[in-house]
């Protein structure tokens, strides 16, 4: 036999046994990438609590030092008393004098009650309510690919691009 048919034989059988090999190795070995079909960030609403508070100005009644009303009523009935002793004589001024005292005095306690009531003051004072600030957190992604014609989802931590690393024939999800 020619040697030189010999060592093309040889470098033959060497090619196509390389080539059968590579060819097993990308069917057995499957793809290395798994193509992602879409990418859903996914977030969490973060609520945090605060105490917000206001100086307000208040309008309080100042202390009332006669609660009864006893001067109001006591100065109305004598000027009462006194301009109804103008009216009338005999028992009919009797009758007028008693009336105007009634009279006098009501109308002394309403006086004074509603001077106590308009007198106020005003002073600032400190409000205060919790509200709420919210605000997003991006907590992951969920990831739907598709491997080998079948689809599937994964959540991830980060967004991996267009595609996901395979081994073996399951996805790799953490980088080292």
């Amino acid at each position: 036999m020619n040697k030189s048919l010999l060592v093309g034989a040889v470098l033959g059988a060497v090619g196509v046994t390389a080539g059968g090999a590579v060819a097993t190795y990308s069917l057995v070995g499957g793809p290395d990438y798994a193509e992602v079909l879409a990418v859903e960030p996914i977030n969490e609403t973060i609520r945090t609590p605060r105490e917000e508070c206001k100086d307000v100005a208040v309008t309080r009644q100042k202390p009332v030092q006669d609660q009864h009303r006893i001067a109001g009523t006591a100065i109305g009935a004598v000027v009462g008393g006194l301009l109804g002793n103008q009216v009338g004589g005999g028992t009919g001024k009797k009758i007028a004098t008693v009336a105007g005292a009634v009279g006098g005095g009501y109308a002394g306690n309403q006086v004074q009650g509603n001077m106590q009531a308009g007198d106020t003051y005003t002073t600032t004072e400190t409000r205060c309510n919790t509200v709420t600030d919210t605000s997003e957190k991006l907590v992951g992604y969920n990831v739907k690919y598709e491997l080998d014609g079948k689809v599937g989802q994964v959540r991830m931590d980060k967004d991996p691009g267009s595609r996901i690393p395979v081994e073996d024939g399951k996805l790799v999800l953490a980088t080292q």
